[in-house]
């Protein structure tokens, strides 16, 4: 009993207040049913303006229709392929896997485990997590309708007109959803996204005449009901989640409020969601540009809805505030200076859920660079190194001649917890961080090293978040990370789904340069579950003109535990690095199996070496051997 008591103490502590006393009321409206009463199955359909009234006088968007895109003809084997793909009912998943779910989809069962959800049951009574069904995440994968983009991408490419297919696969989820009901309104942040790519879709065959009165007047009656759930459920992501989802939803009501002005609500969404959102940008993404989910794909998430926002308003004379715009270059820049510009790739580090709304590119899923130049390009900063299909899908056609650059030497993000070392042939990558927002990861003091443009020493990533106890303990616990574990207890003690006990905490973190390296010291406080007083030191020594790493762990505790070095080589370049580490004496590694996922849903074996000691000291050398970067 004493030991629930200290949990629930610390959530106190680590959550404060608002969050604890909004989930207990969340929850109390929910099982009495006040909360399902807010939000109406199947309302009446009312017309808010004709077709033909709505081309008159649709605001500006990325495009008026397709004949003003300026972008060039490009078609490629890899969008046919795609489209063929598609045409057999063959739907890409998470960028990495494709699952059959044949022409006639329902839209409710999840592919991956076969569970149907009940497309009836009102939303507050679905479950976003059960092992019966699975991840539901592979049911939000299609409804968000984000593979509309390469249908638009090849229509425009191959210059055909698939508005037919395009306008059915809407209406089909408009027919299998009703409104509020179901898996797929159990979500406010896939709602605000099927919202907006519905719109872009609505834009690009405007002039179609597939598109009917008829269908218009389902649609919008549609989207409708969809803003005002996510308006009338806001604040479930602005106090109990308060991450990427809350910035979608606040920029959804936001840019809902401007492209359908005739809403009865429209003034009071802009509004209300331009004010909200400017709160969490300035809350969530730090003034040194980096982002409260320590996580890079949801930061990319983040840099593409910059460009949304700023694009949409400026295009219909809405100003964001100057933080919003300082946030958005600083974004652009930290993300740009943690790049590989081999391939486009970051560390795989936070948690990735394969998340990419708005896919207007080729570019395969790693790959950064056109994100971050859509948004160089909105920002008016230049470009990053070439030019991407995505800047004139938002209506940018010219560019200011100039190149947005990586900064080279060291580089502290001291607000995030992230230090840099860029040199010519290498990136050393340190998270050491405070945390006093949510952490989803075990996994402070985690050091990332990139040699010759390959990730040498990396993070296995995050893979599924639901998934066996054992393979989420792994994946998002410190035995996944670059760091030191105490036994086998991760920094922070795990509770249920994204919660974390105890959070680490940073003492300090600086870079300083000497005659013959870059070194790098950070302590924080970790293990806290064991012992209050617990502290791990690492010193990262970056020899100058050599891919040498000098790596110093010291914990300081009373326990019989032992400390654990963990490393997560790359397979493809382990002959090419060797390992010297000790305490008193030469330590010698153990070699598991582990695993490495780089996208969403998949995993693949990879190997983990462990350096033990039960004294309070390990130093080991990590050198990559002469020769291998040729």
């Amino acid at each position: 009993m004493a030991s629930k008591i200290k949990l629930i103490l610390n959530l106190l502590q680590n959550m404060g207040p608002r969050y604890v006393g909004f989930r207990i009321l969340h929850e109390v409206s929910r099982k009495t049913g006040m909360l399902k009463r807010k939000f109406p199955v199947s309302p009446n359909a009312v017309s808010f303006i004709s077709l033909n009234q709505w081309k008159g006088q649709s605001p500006l968007f990325f495009f008026g229709d397709r004949s003003e895109l300026k972008l060039p003809f490009k078609p490629s084997e890899s969008l046919q392929k795609w489209f063929e793909n598609y045409e057999q009912g063959i739907i890409l998943f998470f960028s990495n896997s494709w699952f059959h779910l044949g022409k006639d989809y329902d839209w409710v069962t999840n592919p991956e485990s076969g569970f149907k959800y009940d497309k009836n049951k009102h939303w507050t009574e679905i479950a976003d997590f059960s092992k019966e069904a699975g991840d539901i995440k592979f049911v939000w994968e299609k409804a968000r309708f984000s593979f509309l983009y390469p249908i638009i991408r090849h229509d425009y490419h191959f210059k055909i007109d698939h508005a037919d297919i395009v306008f059915k696969e809407i209406i089909s989820f408009i027919d299998h959803n009703p409104i509020n009901c179901g898996p797929n309104y159990r979500c406010s942040q896939e709602m605000s996204l099927r919202v907006l790519n519905w719109t872009f879709a609505l834009y690009y065959y405007k002039d179609s005449k597939v598109l009917t009165e008829e269908l218009f007047q389902k649609i919008v009656h549609s989207i409708y009901w969809h803003i005002k759930h996510v308006y009338d459920n806001i604040n479930f992501s602005r106090i109990a989640v308060r991450n990427n989802h809350a910035i979608t939803e606040t920029m959804t009501l936001f840019l809902a409020g401007i492209l359908f002005p005739f809403f009865p609500e429209a003034e009071k969404w802009k509004q209300k969601g331009k004010k909200w959102l400017e709160e969490e940008i300035a809350y969530q993404v730090y003034d040194d540009g980096t982002f409260l989910q320590f996580s890079m794909n949801y930061h990319r998430v983040v840099v593409q809805l910059f460009t949304w926002a700023i694009r949409i308003s400026e295009l219909n004379g809405e100003k964001l505030n100057k933080i919003f715009y300082k946030r958005a270059s600083a974004s652009l820049h930290f993300l740009l200076n943690c790049m590989n510009l081999k391939d486009g790739h970051l560390p795989n580090y936070g948690a990735n859920d394969g998340a990419l709304f708005f896919p207007l590119n080729i570019a395969e899923y790693r790959d950064y660079r056109p994100q971050l130049h859509a948004l160089a390009a909105t920002l008016g900063e230049g470009e990053i190194g070439q030019e991407y299909e995505d800047q004139y899908w938002f209506g940018i056609n010219e560019l200011p001649k100039k190149i947005v650059a990586q900064n080279i030497g060291m580089l502290s993000y001291p607000i995030g917890g992230f230090y840099l070392l860029r040199e010519k042939d290498s990136l050393t990558f340190i998270r050491c961080g405070n945390h006093k927002d949510r952490p989803s990861q075990a996994d402070n003091l985690h050091l990332d090293i990139w040699a010759g443009g390959n990730n040498i020493m990396r993070d296995a990533g995050s893979y599924k978040y639901n998934a066996d106890d054992e393979i989420i303990k792994f994946f998002f616990g410190t035995a996944s990370h670059n760091t030191i574990m105490l036994g086998n207890n991760d920094q922070m003690k795990k509770g249920g789904r994204f919660i974390w006990y105890f959070w680490t905490q940073c003492e300090k973190a600086a870079w300083e340069e000497t005659e013959d390296g870059f070194l790098f010291v950070g302590k924080i406080k970790a293990f806290q579950q064991i012992n209050p007083s617990i502290t791990h030191t690492r010193t990262v020594k970056k020899f100058k003109d050599q891919q040498k790493w000098e790596v110093i762990d010291v914990v300081d505790h009373s326990t019989s535990l032992v400390i654990q070095q963990v490393w997560h080589p790359n397979p493809d370049s382990l002959n090419q690095i060797s390992f010297d580490a000790k305490d008193q004496q030469s330590i010698s590694s153990s070699n598991s199996e582990g695993w490495y996922s780089s996208e969403y849903g998949v995993k693949e074996k990879s190997p983990t070496l462990t350096f033990s000691s039960n004294k309070k000291t390990i130093k080991t050398v990590i050198e990559l051997k002469k020769g291998s970067l040729n």
